[in-house]
């Protein structure tokens, strides 16, 4: 039986919390016997919860020999670690003990600094941000999870719960996972990655200089556009727009027109009947082949698996 560690943090999100306590605490072998034994460790007694105020079993330091320590995400990514989280971690770590985080968790594992040189993920919300505040970490935006074997992070809500099925795979073989994943009545693999979930280039995006370039692509993505057109409705020549494109919004100005055009066909996948070539030219984009490589590359997976996963029955 593996022991895991589970930390609960002031302002611990209670759903990260919850999921390794229900997965992983649920798995049995075939002889019956548990698989996993779950501690609740936290630096303070009681942690707020969002709406819930809970009280937490040990202290660090009686969980310093676990064999998997998972850190769900907080609410506020941006609060300091708690003091000794780090330095437990880093232990851990150093100790050959497994370490995954769940959701913007990723953030205190970077903070750490045992994320630096490893590939990562974390709530697709926050990937941009992950990616900006610690530039040693290979952020990785479109998956659910990564296992870099001894650490092991997940993207964000229901992700927590593919990585927990995944560690069980790990540990006990796909039949035992399998039974935990019907427990859970959940795939113990999704189709496609984290990709899907993504809204793209939303209309919100704030920019120093081109709020009127991105709010008249919003508006005429659906024409035939080239970057002189683009250029032309921004008041700028293109190699300024393009060099304002890559250093406010990371894209050269065809890739956001294009995230923008895949966008409003994910909109129109959930929300119509419209075939899926009728919805490429809708959309803007030249061709329906054009259209399906282009959101498979982006999305992962087809207009039509999509649709399947996201139109309302």
């Amino acid at each position: 039986m593996y022991t895991v560690a589970v930390l609960a943090l002031d302002d611990v999100i209670a759903f990260d919390l919850a999921t390794p306590i229900e997965t992983l605490g649920r798995v049995r072998l075939p002889d019956g016997r548990g698989g996993y034994r779950i501690v609740v460790a936290g630096p303070e007694p009681v942690v707020d919860a969002g709406p819930l105020r809970l009280a937490v079993e040990v202290g660090l330091d009686e969980v310093a020999h676990a064999d998997l320590v998972v850190v769900p995400g907080r609410n506020d990514p941006d609060r300091p670690t708690p003091d000794g989280v780090a330095e437990f971690l880093r232990a851990s770590v150093a100790r050959g003990t497994r370490v995954a985080s769940i959701c913007v968790g990723a953030f205190t594992l970077a903070e750490a600094g045992l994320l630096d040189g490893r590939r990562a993920t974390t709530h697709w919300l926050a990937t941009d941000e992950l990616a900006r505040r610690y530039p040693a970490v290979r952020v990785e935006p479109d998956a659910l999870y990564v296992d870099n074997g001894q650490i092991l992070t997940s993207a964000g809500a229901s992700a927590g719960l593919d990585m927990c099925l995944h560690i069980v795979e790990r540990d006990y073989g796909a039949a035992v996972a399998a039974d935990a994943a019907r427990l859970a009545v959940a795939p113990l693999q999704r189709t496609g990655g984290q990709g899907q979930y993504i809204l793209r280039n939303r209309p919100t995006y704030q920019t120093a200089t081109l709020e009127k370039a991105l709010a008249w692509i919003e508006e005429n993505a659906h024409r035939p556009l080239t970057l002189a057109d683009i250029a032309d409705a921004a008041g700028m020549s293109t190699r300024t727009l393009t060099r304002h494109f890559h250093a406010e919004t990371g894209q050269s100005p065809i890739q956001w027109l294009t995230g923008v055009r895949i966008r409003h066909a994910q909109e129109l996948l959930e929300l119509t009947d419209h075939t899926i070539d009728r919805i490429a030219g809708q959309v803007g984009f030249p061709s329906p082949s054009n259209f399906r490589v282009q959101f498979a590359q982006t999305v992962r997976v087809s207009p039509s698996a999509y649709r399947k996963t996201f139109r309302p029955r």
